[in-house]
């Protein structure tokens, strides 16, 4: 069954100082890759009536718990509160929200057949991000379509795909948010892909909450020393962050995404020529 969203629904004001974006919903988006179709929610970012500008672009999962908590199935990120927050320090984007399609999103955000889940397509998945997805919302919207200016970010299942795509398509994502990422999955299989890919310039963010469990900050940790190992360098083209308070839960990602914004989104928008 396909993903619909709630297209009654009124999108809240922010309640801070910052300006409000808008929304635009686009409908019935088709994936030949997964012989499927679900609804995008894109945010545009205070400054997108701007006609001189253009904007980095993020691809986020579980896109119905992005924005709006009637839409969401454990809560919300409010990830337009923390963008048009972003945008006081000059730091804006456009967030595309790309749903989960329910019973599919352990098939869809898995790399690696699994044993006991069955078959996983995030490969196809992340092909209907790179081939279908980014080039509609690049026709469409105004971006920065260089691979810099555009990431990936997602928590859980989505942080474990959000790796996935990072590495394996370097041509299309240059900057990606793992939060929570389920590192287990699949027999650990993550880290050994890791540590054959490339080291893909860009810059990566990932992190864990203490709350989540000890297998789980030790997953985090063992991903930061491949890393480190490949190349990577804390503080310049790596975050690793621990959260002592944190939970498996939108609350906490929703807090540790908005502090994570500004080393995502360190270039700044152009203008358009």
């Amino acid at each position: 069954m396909p993903y619909r969203s709630n297209r009654k629904v009124q999108w809240k004001q922010d309640a801070t100082d910052a300006p409000s974006g808008s929304f635009e919903l686009l409908p019935d988006v088709y994936s030949p890759q997964l012989k499927n179709e679900r609804d995008l929610l894109v945010y545009l970012p205070p400054s997108h009536d701007d006609a001189t500008r253009r904007f980095p672009v993020i691809y986020m999962h579980d896109g119905q718990n992005l924005f709006d908590p009637a839409m969401s199935f454990s809560g919300a990120w409010e990830v337009d509160d923390a963008v048009a927050a972003a945008s006081l320090q000059g730091l804006e984007a456009i967030i595309v929200g790309i749903p989960n399609m329910r019973q599919q999103r352990l098939s869809e955000y898995s790399p690696f057949d699994m044993k006991e889940y069955g078959e996983g397509h995030g490969g196809e998945y992340v092909d209907f991000l790179a081939q279908t997805v980014k080039p509609m919302i690049d026709r469409r919207f105004p971006t920065l379509p260089a691979r810099e200016h555009t990431g990936i970010a997602g928590s859980s299942l989505g942080g474990l795909i959000t790796l996935y795509g990072f590495f394996r398509n370097p041509e299309t994502f240059g900057f990606a948010a793992a939060l929570s990422p389920s590192l287990w999955l699949a027999g650990a299989a993550i880290f050994p892909f890791i540590e054959q890919a490339a080291n893909v310039r860009g810059r990566l963010y990932v992190d864990v909450g203490h709350q989540e469990g000890q297998k789980h900050v030790e997953n985090v940790r063992l991903l930061r020393d491949v890393l480190t190992r490949k190349g990577y360098r804390e503080g310049v083209d790596l975050r690793i962050v621990e959260d002592r308070d944190g939970h498996h839960h939108e609350s906490a990602w929703a807090r540790r995404f908005r502090a994570a914004l500004p080393f995502l989104l360190t270039r700044r928008e152009r203008r358009r020529s």
